[in-house]
Formats: C-alpha cells, sequence, structure tokens
C-alpha cells in the first residue's frame, strides 16, 4: 500500500458481507459486490480508476472492467476462471466453508498463534510461499477478518448456484492478470482455464514460486507490478 501511495491516491474498500464491510442484501445477484465497489468510488467521486484485486477481489475488479468503471486492471489470481463443469470449484467452495469454521475457532487466540513461527507457517500455508517477512499482528488481523467475513455462508451458497458470471465480451480496457506457479487454492493453470481462452489478449504473467496472495508473498514485486502497468502509455 505505501508504495502504490506515493504514485497514486488509493481507495480499499470493504468488500459487502466480508469484515468491515456493509451487510448482504436479502437476495444476492452477480453485481452484489460490485456495485458496493462501485458505490465506494461514487462517494468519492472517481468515475473509473486503475483496479488491481486478488482472488474474489480480482473477479470483482474483472467486473468493474466490464461495467466501463476501469481504465486497467491488474487481477491478482481472480475466481472464477475454471473451465465449465469442472469439479475444482465446487472442491474450493467446500475448503472455503472448512477453512472459515477452522479460523472462527483459532480466531480468539490469533495474536497467540502468530508469535511463532509455526503459526506463521500455519496461519499462511494456503496463501503464501515466503511468510517470514509479514508482520504478525496483519497475519493477526487477517485471522480475524476471516472469521468476521458475516456474508461467507451466503457467498458461498450463491456460488455453489451461480458460479462467478463475467461478461468477458465487454472487457476493452488494458488488463494484465498475475499468478503465482506455486498458488494453493486456484492452481496455476487450471484454475485459469476459461480466462486464458477468453481473455487470451491480456497480458498475462507467471510469478514462479509465488503462492495465491502475491502483495502478501511479495509485496515489492506485485506493487511493481502493479505501477509499472499503470505507467505505461495506452
Amino acid at each position: 500500500m505505501p508504495r502504490l501511495e506515493r504514485r497514486h491516491e488509493v481507495l480499499a474498500p470493504n468488500l459487502p458481507g466480508h469484515a468491515g464491510g456493509s451487510p448482504l442484501p436479502d437476495k444476492l445477484d452477480a453485481e452484489t459486490l460490485v456495485s458496493g465497489v462501485e458505490r465506494a468510488m461514487d462517494e468519492v467521486g472517481w468515475e473509473t480508476a486503475f483496479v488491481a484485486g486478488n482472488s474474489l477481489g480480482g473477479w470483482v475488479a474483472l467486473q468493474l472492467a466490464a461495467r466501463g468503471r476501469a481504465r486497467k486492471v491488474v487481477a491478482l489470481a481472480p475466481a472464477g476462471g475454471w473451465a465449465q463443469g469442472d469439479p475444482i470449484a465446487a472442491d474450493r467452495l467446500d475448503h472455503f466453508t472448512n477453512m472459515r469454521a477452522l479460523v472462527r475457532g483459532a480466531a480468539p487466540y490469533a495474536d497467540e498463534i502468530v508469535a511463532t513461527p509455526e503459526g506463521r507457517r500455519r496461519v499462511t500455508q494456503d496463501i503464501t510461499v515466503s511468510f517470514e517477512h509479514i508482520p504478525p499482528e496483519l497475519l493477526a488481523h487477517q485471522v480475524r477478518g476471516v472469521a468476521d467475513c458475516h456474508g461467507a455462508d451466503s457467498l458461498i451458497a450463491w456460488a455453489r448456484q451461480y458460479g462467478y458470471p463475467l461478461a468477458t465480451e465487454r472487457i476493452t480496457c488494458p488488463l494484465r492478470i498475475i499468478w503465482g506457479t506455486e498458488d494453493r487454492l486456484l492452481r496455476w493453470p487450471r484454475a485459469a482455464s476459461r480466462y486464458r481462452e477468453l481473455l487470451s489478449w491480456a497480458e498475462w504473467v507467471e510469478l514462479p514460486g509465488v503462492g495465491h496472495c502475491p502483495q502478501l508473498d511479495v509485496p515489492a514485486q506485485t506493487a511493481e507490478l502493479i505501477l509499472g502497468f499503470t505507467a505505461r502509455g495506452g
């Protein structure tokens, strides 16, 4: 974040249904999350912006592009890129359901867990390859954030039924998609197969030895990949 803020005014909204975010509506649809981000943009007077997002946030970033709200997008391992009918999609949603149950039990002890190298490795094993550089207080904050994701059950249930729809044909802005080759949650390249077909014109960047969250795994490199793309003409 500090690296991005040296060059840009940065808005980092909490998604609806997530810790710190607005409550979810009674009826979810494909626009629930992206509409929440659009409201945050409207509140600060931004018609468009450079957009970066990871995982579910990567899908939301691509939706913003499809809705004409993004000047450029950097999507880090965006959700929803599985091939049609790939059973790994249901498996991943099962994983998130089970993982959240475990994290809710661990959250009261977050500070104690991240106080040891073993605890920090356990907390980060699904999202990063490297973890020694990540501040323990940030990891504890993330554990509590997962536990406090009040809309998780509804969002997972909706995704089971509808997947992650995206009007890829409406995305016309410059697009950079980044994927760590050691992603344990959305494995490369299987979890990107649909996007690689429908967004083949995008700039694809593989990060060897990096996990699901490059912004945590290699923060300086990730910031430069974002800044280098936003600074480029066109």
